[in-house]
């Protein structure tokens, strides 16, 4: 079963993680607020997400800083940003955003209907990633069972080749095995 996707939002100003929570409600996304970097980086430690919304302008850390840490973990460096902001539109900002990995920036104050279908494709993307893992996992499964099934074919018919009374005895034994999936 593929678990529920989850949204970390990451903003120092609770009342900007309320709205976010209020944008995102009614989405099939469970969302995890946090109000700091150092925060952010530590839940990324337990949980997994579909996305991160992250304010580029906090104290301590940034947004910036917390992106980079982010990007360069094994774990999370594939985790899509969306990088929030109240900050003018500087260009340069949007190109620090993007250079440390972000997939978009949004100024503030931004349409939440854009945001809601942005969050969308992300959690829609990363139920599909699990859905295909999970897929290839099975096919794995079952490729073993297959040679497994294959080897006690063959070594049935080695042995039924071989024409004795015990070899007979053992071709039918790892025939009923295989068939019912025992370990051989």
């Amino acid at each position: 079963m593929i678990q529920t996707a989850k949204a970390l939002l990451v903003d120092d100003r609770r009342e900007n993680l309320m709205a976010l929570e209020a944008i995102l409600q009614g989405l099939p996304v469970q969302s995890v607020a946090v109000e700091s970097g150092e925060a952010a980086l530590k839940q990324l430690l337990v949980d997994d997400f579909a996305v991160i919304l992250l304010d580029a302008q906090m104290p301590d850390m940034d947004g910036f800083e917390t992106a980079s840490h982010i990007k360069r973990r094994e774990r999370t460096r594939h985790v899509p940003i969306i990088f929030l902001t109240a900050a003018d539109k500087d260009a340069q900002l949007a190109l620090r955003g993007y250079a440390v990995g972000a997939v978009d920036y949004l100024t503030k104050p931004f349409d939440p209907w854009v945001l809601r279908a942005k969050v969308s494709v992300f959690v829609e993307l990363w139920v599909k990633t699990r859905q295909l893992a999970a897929q290839s996992d099975l096919v794995r499964e079952r490729e073993t069972q297959w040679r497994a099934l294959t080897d006690a074919v063959d070594e049935a018919t080695t042995l039924l080749r071989g024409d004795t009374p015990d070899g007979r005895a053992r071709a039918v034994e790892l025939l009923e095995q295989a068939r019912w999936g025992n370990s051989l």
